[in-house]
């Protein structure tokens, strides 16, 4: 897949922009907070509906404006040329594939991929439980709508139970009631869980070995937080531990308590890995998620590199362009021009939420 334009109307600090893209490498320069990063965040809505930044729509709507637009002409392996528009209002979204209006999200995931690499990835491995299973919640249920209606299942059932417990705890009746309902959602959503993390490990060791050349191993594991995975067993455990519950007044134990473990040589990444290896870790993750993409869509994903390349060491940024998909359109964002060894880029510099396109020897 790859955007061929790339309309906004009052999109953050952005009040209007039409850009055409041209050839598969498009660089975004300026300086910090000038709207490159806005940019990548408008493309990327076309995967999921969603910020890759913000949970909050109206965050992403002009300030003093009742609604804020995105439109992407895009060419398709499956859908050839095609165009999907997305109005975004407080009070929801409205989203065109041409002349049809969408209805169901479960009939738009998968359709249209992008993968972001952005300098806030470190967290992924450095950071808490919830931003990991933010990542992969978002990264499966963007490309399969069976584990998009299994999470909202389980986060609905799950919310009912934690509520019963705030308002005193409830009878073993009234909580036997709800681990009837969570139990069955929660055991899929382990599954597919386990069964996602596997697929996108499945790559994730070999590109991080082309990145570091280093011969190091390297792995992402599922970390459930309870092992059990049939319903029974996660009712019974629930069971067990209402007393617990009771006392503290929600569920403490569950897949929303799950975790991501990131290692190298079998050692906890977050605690014995240098910064480079860190580095390369998200990276290869996301190499992993783009690959892995591909191989269920059969679209090649738009890859939104958002200032990570300044990152990079000279050897690293060669490995990791080395390591991407030679057809696929890459999206890039920094603060200075890309080393003209990277290629020929259709450069746009910006400013105060303005694009111009530089032509020239300054786009490589």
């Amino acid at each position: 897949m790859r955007i061929r334009q790339l309309t906004l109307r009052h999109f953050r600090n952005v009040g209007f922009a039409a850009l055409p893209f041209v050839g598969r490498q498009q660089f975004l320069v300026g300086a910090n907070g000038q709207g490159k990063t806005n940019l990548l965040e408008a493309a990327g809505l076309v995967t999921a509906l969603r910020s890759f930044r913000a949970a909050d729509t109206r965050l992403l709507i002009a300030h003093g404006e009742s609604e804020a637009g995105v439109a992407c002409e895009l060419e398709h392996e499956v859908e050839r040329e095609t165009r999907v528009t997305i109005t975004l209002r407080t009070t929801g979204k409205e989203v065109w594939t041409d002349a049809a209006r969408l209805t169901r999200l479960s009939e738009y995931l998968g359709r249209f991929p992008t993968v972001v690499f952005s300098s806030q990835d470190l967290q992924l491995v450095r950071g808490a439980p919830s931003l990991r299973r933010r990542w992969l919640d978002l990264t499966l249920a963007s490309i399969d709508a069976h584990y998009l209606r299994t999470l909202q299942a389980f986060t609905r059932a799950l919310a009912g139970r934690n509520a019963l417990l705030k308002q005193g705890g409830g009878s073993d009746g009234e909580l036997a009631a709800f681990d009837q309902t969570l139990a069955p959602v929660a055991a899929e959503l382990i599954r597919l869980r386990a069964d996602g993390v596997a697929r996108l490990g499945a790559g994730f060791d070999a590109a991080y070995d082309r990145l570091t050349q280093s011969g190091e191993r390297a792995a992402i594991r599922y970390a459930p937080d309870l092992e059990e995975a049939e319903a029974d067993a996660l009712a019974a455990r629930w069971q067990a531990g209402r007393a617990r519950d009771r006392m503290m007044r929600t569920t403490i134990n569950g897949p929303q308590r799950d975790d991501l473990d990131f290692r190298v040589h079998d050692r906890a990444a977050r605690d014995f890995a240098s910064e480079g290896q860190q580095r390369s870790l998200v990276l290869a993750l996301r190499l992993a998620q783009a690959a892995w993409y591909q191989s269920r869509s059969g679209v090649r994903p738009v890859l939104l590199a958002d200032d990570v390349l300044g990152e990079l060491d000279p050897e690293r940024r060669k490995r990791f362009w080395a390591g991407l998909d030679p057809e696929s359109q890459v999206l890039a964002t920094g603060t200075c021009l890309p080393d003209a060894e990277l290629g020929a880029w259709q450069v746009f510099r910006v400013q105060g939420g303005t694009f111009a396109e530089v032509k020239g020897d300054l786009a490589g």
